[in-house]
């Protein structure tokens, strides 16, 4: 069975191209962000690790840890991170989790239990690794977002999910479609009218089941 919305995630220790990490223990008190790709040196996983270290100043904003996960070995990490350096502009000060053995991989069922890579592995042998985990500081699963490898990821929405999870989780609201900071939110079913009032003060009640409020501050 997979991972799903809500569950704890597993704590692993792994090696990285920055040390040797246990999962939960380097989360903290912090959000976090694991996002996995198939191998090192390949062309779309480049531009993402890429767009993820262009973000550093925004994951530091919100109060999140980025970490990567690839199926290579950390001198592998080391060196294609001088790549990701370079088509980037930028640092990638963010470590990659040697997962070369799978078992990071497995643990969060991205790949089968029994399942080995073959000699000299081409990405289309672990092509499931490709998913994107936001955590929480409780160490709950918030969201995970898979693609396959001919597209390259949308580092701007994974950042406006971050931003509806954070906003969700410390004021009690949800987001509507398409939400952007700054915009109405949505009152919760479960809160009624009269508790609602004295939340968020005025609110607007487009269907009985669909109230808009400002934003808390």
């Amino acid at each position: 069975m997979g991972l799903r919305i809500n569950d704890t995630v597993p704590n692993f220790t792994a090696e990285t191209d920055q040390g040797s990490i246990t999962f939960h223990d380097w989360i903290g008190d912090n959000w976090a962000i694991l996002f996995s790709h198939p191998k090192d040196f390949t062309p779309v996983c480049t531009t993402e690790f890429g767009a993820v270290a262009q973000l550093a100043d925004e994951w530091e904003k919100r109060g999140t840890k980025v970490l990567g996960i690839s199926v290579d070995g950390v001198e592998d990490h080391k060196g294609w991170k001088k790549d990701i350096e370079l088509v980037a502009g930028t640092k990638a000060g963010f470590p990659i989790i040697a997962d070369n053995g799978l078992a990071v991989s497995k643990a969060f069922d991205m790949l089968p239990a029994e399942y080995y890579l073959p000699d000299n592995p081409t990405p289309n042998d672990s092509a499931t690794v490709r998913v994107v985990y936001i955590i929480g500081p409780d160490k709950q699963l918030k969201l995970s977002m898979t693609y396959p490898m001919n597209v390259g990821r949308n580092f701007a929405e994974v950042l406006r999910a971050l931003d509806g999870l954070q906003t969700a989780a410390k004021h009690g609201v949800a987001t509507p479609a398409n939400w952007q900071v700054g915009q109405d939110v949505i009152i919760p079913t479960a809160v009624n009218d009269e508790a609602a009032k004295e939340k968020f003060g005025e609110f607007e009640t487009v269907l009985p089941y669909l109230r808009k409020t400002k934003a808390p501050a």
